[in-house]
């Protein structure tokens, strides 16, 4: 079905905006209906599990907080009931500020406190946190967000997301809503969306006109949006994270385009809406798992709000959705094993594991990474191929699709 884009002066086309407020006070689906974890019991009485978390928090460039917020209360909510298979949770969170230098630190402090795993995580410097995890055989387990060579090839990393196919996801959209004058605005750091975002286009008999290469800070992004609405387009895919994307639209609205933005879940969220409802009225928004307010995250909405999750946060996100599915997926494989749990017994089982989130990812196989599957080169630990949608309307972010798209074929050229 064509989407009538009808934006003019004033505009009326837009969507995507749950605050967090609104996910903590959403009535809490009976844990019947949430995914199995631990359950209320004696308190946790095996061994710790030492896990790590990474992100970025006090840098001048993107910050995820939000990541941190749900590793800390993922922990507190699991060990008030009995840990995982027994074992409590010990975690801890390293800030990579934004630098390669530390994020080498915070790999190394994972290191030597003998991490069972790093879990949950996103950096833009992952090729500075794999090889020295991979030295220790502990696995970077369940990021929502590869973006680094090492990230998506390294067989002891275990992506639980899909970046990038959701861009893959976003054009796909696109063509669907009968764009005419694509371009695509790449935030630095995420080149590697591009060859499977134009082997998607190809594959639907569509074009990607122009890539538009975005720097992380700026004041003012007038160039760019300039560079992004050219030749006429009428849809831009931004992939591009929170903190920039709140510093584009003062330029984007200023230069009154009637141009429709394909921007990422947890990044064209409400902190970038607010302000800007016409703007962004009729957004698209592609994303990897499902709303928050659904019953599968019933136990993450409790979590958040007993153990006080920072509220200036956005957990109807990448980070904070990704980061709690990569802890159910981790504490899925441990309570599978036996014995001590140490980090080479941990990714040695990883590496044969089969995740199992109804309604949060599809089922994963980390037994079958993506080029022994037909699966482009240089994607290798790529395992969820599929997509979902929200759409921005009246400054509110709201459920465009329900059900997982697969687009596995369209980033393979197909």
């Amino acid at each position: 079905m064509q989407a009538q884009n009808s934006r003019g002066a004033p505009r009326r086309r837009r969507l995507w905006s749950l605050l967090v407020a609104g996910a903590l006070a959403a009535a809490v689906v009976p844990s019947a209906l949430a995914i199995a974890g631990p359950s209320a019991s004696s308190a946790a009485s095996k061994s710790p599990l030492v896990v790590y978390t990474f992100a970025d928090v006090n840098t001048q460039g993107p910050q995820y907080k939000n990541i941190a917020e749900t590793g800390r209360v993922y922990a507190a909510w699991t060990n008030a009931h009995g840990g995982i298979a027994g074992h409590p949770v010990q975690y801890h969170f390293c800030d990579l500020q934004g630098t390669a230098t530390q994020a080498a630190a915070c790999a190394n402090k994972a290191v030597a406190a003998h991490a069972v795993a790093v879990v949950g995580s996103f950096s833009f410097t992952g090729d500075a946190i794999v090889p020295i995890l991979s030295a220790a055989h502990i696995a970077y387990f369940g990021n929502c967000c590869a973006v680094s060579a090492s990230e998506l090839t390294s067989t002891d990393v275990f992506n639980m997301g899909n970046q990038p196919l959701y861009a893959v996801g976003l054009v796909a959209r696109a063509v669907h809503d009968k764009c005419h004058t694509i371009n695509a605005v790449i935030i630095q750091g995420a080149e590697s969306f591009e060859p499977l975002m134009t082997n998607a286009a190809t594959a639907l008999h569509a074009k990607i006109n122009s890539y538009i290469s975005l720097p992380a800070v700026s004041t003012d992004y007038s160039a760019q949006v300039a560079q992004a609405t050219a030749g006429g387009a009428d849809c831009v895919i931004m992939i591009v994270s929170e903190t920039p994307y709140i510093a584009w639209m003062p330029a984007w609205q200023q230069s009154g385009t009637t141009a429709r933005m394909y921007g990422p879940q947890g990044n064209l969220d409400p902190k970038v809406i607010k302000g800007f409802a016409a703007a962004t009225n009729g957004d698209v928004i592609g994303g990897m798992y499902p709303d928050l307010a659904l019953p599968q995250w019933a136990n993450y909405r409790a979590a958040l709000s007993k153990y006080k999750a920072d509220p200036t946060q956005i957990y109807n996100s990448l980070g904070g959705m990704g980061t709690w599915a990569a802890y159910m997926g981790f504490a899925q494989i441990v309570g599978k094993m036996k014995g001590s749990i140490t980090g080479p017994k941990f990714l040695a089982a990883a590496s044969k594991a089969k995740i199992n989130l109804p309604g949060m990812v599809p089922p994963l196989d980390f037994s079958k990474p993506w080029n022994l599957t037909g699966g482009p080169k240089g994607y290798d630990r790529i395992f969820n191929h599929s997509v979902i949608f929200d759409v921005v309307k009246n400054g509110k972010i709201l459920p465009l699709t329900t059900k997982f798209q697969d687009v596995a074929n369209l980033a393979e050229g197909k």
